[in-house]
């Protein structure tokens, strides 16, 4: 039997609205009670199917960490998708997703939990059963390519932060529908190496070259550098496409240059910010591959923003009808600035702001600014 024990989580109060819920939930999956928490988003409408986002924590971490330092929250809370951070269960004393290499002794059934959640939500809320998502940081990443190898025909697309995949996965994986894949990691990642190690985990390059491959994408990327609006973080970042897959997918690499076992954006690297950038990749897709329309509509919304870094005004260059609202929240996802611009005055006053890293929200796309003096 499942119980839904309500939480009001403190650092939710800063910036979500009373009609947003975060539910502690537990369910049994072969005889083991396991728990996840919930986000029900604030614009959540029974009458309307919403995606399902899973973020999966890391070896020895836990579902309320990862949800404190991913934020996703406040991205599920403007974009209107259902959030879920799962618990995994103990290993030698250790949290883990049972993934093989160095869980290899575990027996655990991840998989199998993986898939109850899914029915036991859907049973309670509207998902689409298309636009359903994974990602994690590193054995949470691990775990999100588990999912799309052995749930394939209900995950549409994972991406992975800091993990990989261990030979266990990679030798059998066998997708049933073109995967949309990202990865975010860093080369000089001290805990899972960029070049993989035979025993236990696939370097980024041959985990990017099979799934670039089983997409039947162009085997040569464009790379584009991103700018490195933070020069104090001692890394600078590739971002790697593998375009032309079919049904319109792609596999995709931030490359962070010196970036260890990071949350970029949190800790690390500071010109990108994971949790945004998965989600803005997950939001093209559904389980059939790029949503008809969604190149369109991401081109029609450009943003550029200078002085960048500012130090009292901000300026946007961007395409408006009307009066349209904008908010401001620091890298833990606390809104700090909102209000509204417009074809006549697209500057905003940022004076108020401490000198730290921010996004700006306008029109559901997000953009990293830097405030210094």
């Amino acid at each position: 039997m499942k119980h839904l024990y309500p939480i009001l989580l403190l650092f939710f109060t800063c910036s979500l609205s009373h009609a947003q819920q975060t539910i502690n939930t537990t369910i049994n999956h072969n005889g083991i009670d396991r728990d996840y928490i919930l986000f029900i988003p604030g614009s959540y409408d029974p009458s309307t199917p919403v995606p399902l986002v899973f973020s999966f924590h890391g070896y020895t971490s836990s579902g309320v960490l990862n949800m404190s330092y991913t934020a996703f929250s406040s991205i599920a809370d403007t974009a209107g998708f259902i959030l879920v951070h799962p618990e995994g269960t103990l290993l030698n004393g250790n949290s883990h997703w049972n993934v093989g290499g160095w869980t290899i002794g575990s027996t655990v059934d991840d998989v199998g939990f993986t898939n109850m959640m899914i029915d036991e939500i859907s049973a309670s809320y509207s998902i689409n059963p298309d636009r359903i998502y994974s990602t994690g940081m590193s054995n949470g990443g691990f775990m999100s390519f588990l999912l799309a190898c052995q749930l394939s025909d209900r995950i549409a697309a994972v991406a992975s932060v800091t993990g990989s995949m261990t030979p266990q996965t990679s030798s059998v994986c066998n997708p049933s529908h073109p995967t949309p894949v990202l990865q975010i990691h860093g080369t000089a990642d001290g805990t899972v190496p960029y070049e993989g190690s035979p025993t236990w985990t696939d370097g980024i390059e041959d985990v990017l070259l099979y799934w670039a491959s089983y997409n039947n994408c162009n085997s040569t990327p464009t790379i584009t550098p991103v700018p490195d609006i933070n020069t104090a973080d001692g890394s600078t970042v590739d971002y790697f496409v593998y375009d032309g897959g079919d049904n319109g997918v792609t596999t995709e690499h931030f490359k962070v240059y010196g970036g260890d076992h990071d949350w970029p954006g949190v800790w690390g690297n500071m010109d990108i910010h994971a949790s945004i950038e998965v989600w803005k990749f997950f939001s093209k897709y559904d389980i059939n591959g790029l949503i008809a329309g969604v190149e369109e509509q991401t081109s029609e919304t450009v943003i550029s923003l200078y002085p960048n870094p500012a130090t009292s005004h901000l300026n946007l260059d961007i395409e408006l009808n009307g009066e349209t609202p904008y908010y401001i929240t620091t890298i833990e996802g606390k809104k700090v600035l909102s209000g509204t611009i417009s074809s006549a005055n697209k500057t905003i006053n940022v004076g108020s702001l401490i000198p730290e890293i921010y996004f700006i929200t306008v029109e559901n796309t997000h953009h990293k600014f830097v405030i210094k003096r």
